[in-house]
């Protein structure tokens, strides 16, 4: 009898250490999964601006015909945007299109008549929300690959979670950070 005890105790341990692995491995599905939501909804954010940009350059495109090279910026920006699969790429992308939008509302300063267009006051109006839902998703996004960065990194999870296939993600980071502080905006 007096091995029972002993065997019972490694049965418990090895119980315990079972359970363990089978929370973290479930934690870290969680946050995997909860990463790939909030880079979808960044996507999806990326996509509604782009189809916005169209519109926007039509809008303006009647009262400035002389800016093509302008509307050839943002035209290629949206292009990255829309190609753009990784927050590396979302990031250089970013910026290219912050500098087109900005612009675009440049050009639009310049022509009164098209600042009193309802048709452009709506199309910036969309425009600026969207900006905001981008900056929220792309805050929701750092955070769960913070959380998610965090538990494969901590010990004992960084001996095995590499090996169960999580690897750290790359945060949604922009190089010119005062570029995208705000959303464009345009003074009348």
């Amino acid at each position: 009898m007096e091995w029972l005890i002993p065997l019972l105790i490694v049965v418990g341990l090895a119980v315990v250490v079972g359970i363990y692995f089978w929370v973290t491995y479930n934690r870290l599905v969680t946050l995997n999964v909860r990463v790939d939501e909030a880079w979808s909804d960044i996507t999806v954010q990326l996509k509604r601006r782009a189809d916005l940009i169209p519109n926007l350059i039509e809008s303006v495109k009647g009262y400035a015909t002389h800016e093509k090279g302008v509307f050839e910026a943002v035209t290629q920006a949206r292009a990255e945007t829309i190609d753009a699969s990784t927050p590396a790429e979302a990031s250089v992308a970013e910026n290219h299109m912050q500098s087109a939008l900005k612009s675009i509302f440049a050009v639009a300063e310049a022509y009164p008549q098209l600042q009193a267009s309802q048709n452009f006051l709506q199309l910036q109006a969309e425009l600026v929300d969207t900006e905001d839902k981008i900056q929220a998703s792309r805050r929701f996004y750092n955070g769960g690959v913070r959380e998610l960065n965090t538990k494969i990194k901590v010990f004992p999870n960084n001996l095995f979670a590499k090996g169960l296939g999580f690897t750290e993600r790359d945060f949604f980071e922009v190089a010119d950070s005062a570029a995208i502080a705000e959303p464009p905006r345009v003074q009348f």
